[in-house]
């Protein structure tokens, strides 16, 4: 089975004193790292960072791949495997949402600068 690994390479503006941060990402197999995931594997993520509960709620979506097994935010910029920062739940089904508290210090660092995830 194949996974579509979540890569957080978009930008975010960041307002003074957001509690909430909206974030979303498109998801495809080519990008995979390693690689290559399902040629046909494509699917979209939307975060939304909340910092007064200190976690990340998520929609995630999938497509055109067996069932993802593992979803997660990595640190490392887009192309880079980087180690897992926070577990999220796989989309079984084509779709899944949920919350997941995140340690201060990696919610601030996604917030500072989300290419690096």
């Amino acid at each position: 089975m194949r996974s579509i690994m979540i890569l957080l390479a978009a930008g975010a503006a960041l307002p003074a004193m957001a509690d909430t941060v909206k974030m979303t990402t498109a998801l495809t197999g080519a990008t995979e790292v390693p690689g290559p995931g399902a040629p046909d594997g494509k699917g979209s993520a939307e975060l939304t960072f909340d910092t007064a509960k200190n976690q990340v709620c998520y929609m995630l979506m999938s497509s055109g791949t067996d069932t993802p097994t593992m979803a997660h935010i990595h640190k490392g910029k887009a192309g880079v495997a980087g180690g897992v920062v926070i577990a999220l739940t796989a989309p079984a089904n084509g779709m899944s949402q949920g919350c997941a508290e995140l340690p201060v210090d990696a919610l601030q660092a996604i917030l500072h600068d989300p290419g690096d995830y």
